[in-house]
């Protein structure tokens, strides 16, 4: 008998912590509509104090992501159960409707309300976001409906525990320096509108269809942060996620931040996934003849003694978008580095300077050997 009531207080714990466990109502997808709230989906849930992910909802990281103020990101990909991405070598995978991408943008904290700019460190995330080093500021979700892609931007209050939609986009005033005080940067955080996310996912001039821009193979192929000593793409083919993974031959971008890689080869990562989208063959950015993204590897397409075709003020009277060797006579050097509206590229997402991701761009330009004649010819050293 003291056995059985013994047995059974085991078996009443065991339920109680499951029951715990599964306190967090599943994901839910919606086919159709806008949620006011990010609670409504069920992937993302605050009580104050921390970020958690429900059951099913898996994060991901790139390899080199793209600049937004120095802002942290939670990426997150829930699928609905038993099916699968479909891989692509180039492209964003096929994923399956009902798929729900989310991407939370946060800061570390600092003293007096302000937030620090740092670098992601190891195992941030690893058990979703502890709120009292941290302050949520949007969450971006990317939905795969019957009819396409949804963006929507969700928008974290005063006392994190919950995010608004915000079909208008926002304004979030910070105040960010680094940790020893320095560097101190008051800036407006800008959230997208409904326009802004279709501007920059619409990746294709054409369709105009919106499309995801991270899960690509190239910026997935990593080892993943979260399972340590595993590859993050095929840990999604051992979670049942992802098909059709080659044995080998996949594509890999650098990291903007691994000195042991070429400057060549981080530059090129960079420009891809901030600019690439919008400057490729078949991007919003086509008929300005500067490609940057990963497959483009006609240096004259790259910018290489290229003069702009539309730039306008957005030249800084420098006349090629590449000078060899010289990248402060260089208009790409010049937008990255700008802050005027009319001027600065990327044209939305950002209302600081990249002081890193410009000066391996700049490196990059600099070690290219020759000179531009002055009708656009490039002269090759000898």
């Amino acid at each position: 008998m003291k056995r059985f009531v013994i047995c059974a207080a085991i078996v009443a714990a065991a339920m109680s912590f499951i029951g715990c466990q599964r306190s967090q109502a599943p994901v839910l997808f919606h086919p159709q509509g806008q949620p006011q709230t990010l609670g409504e989906w069920h992937v993302l849930s605050s009580d104050g104090t921390r970020l958690t992910l429900n059951q099913g909802v898996e994060p991901y990281a790139l390899n080199t992501a793209l600049f937004s103020d120095y802002a942290h990101k939670l990426r997150t990909i829930w699928m609905p159960p038993g099916t699968k991405a479909k891989y692509d070598a180039n492209d964003a995978f096929d994923f399956p409707v009902g798929t729900i991408i989310s991407k939370t943008f946060y800061y570390p904290r600092a003293e007096g309300g302000a937030v620090l700019r740092v670098a992601e460190q190891k195992g941030e995330s690893a058990n979703g976001l502890d709120l009292s080093k941290v302050r949520l500021i949007e969450t971006r979700l990317l939905v795969r409906r019957q009819t396409g892609w949804t963006a929507l931007p969700y928008v974290w209050n005063e006392a994190q525990t919950e995010a608004t939609l915000a079909r208008a986009g926002d304004t979030v005033p910070l105040t960010m320096h680094k940790p020893d005080g320095s560097a101190k940067t008051d800036f407006a955080y800008q959230v997208p509108d409904e326009n802004q996310c279709a501007g920059c996912h619409s990746t294709n001039n054409t369709t105009r269809e919106l499309h995801p821009i991270g899960p690509k193979a190239r910026h997935l192929n990593r080892d993943d942060p979260w399972h340590p000593g595993e590859n993050q793409l095929a840990h999604m083919v051992s979670l049942g996620r992802l098909e059709g993974l080659p044995g080998a031959g996949v594509a890999h971008n650098a990291r903007l931040d691994d000195a042991s890689a070429s400057v060549e080869s981080r530059a090129r990562a960079y420009l891809d996934v901030n600019c690439g989208h919008c400057h490729s063959q078949v991007g919003p950015a086509d008929t300005s003849g500067l490609w940057l993204d990963a497959g483009t590897d006609d240096t004259r397409r790259l910018g290489l003694c290229k003069p702009p075709v539309a730039a306008g003020q957005g030249t800084g009277d420098h006349l090629f978008d590449i000078v060899p060797g010289k990248p402060d006579d260089s208009i790409l050097v010049y937008r990255m580095s700008s802050l005027d509206p009319g001027a600065m590229m990327p044209e939305v997402g950002r209302a600081t300077v990249h002081e890193e991701g410009v000066a391996v761009v700049r490196q990059w330009i600099a070690d290219w050997l020759g000179n531009c004649t002055s009708d656009g010819a490039h002269v090759a050293m000898r």
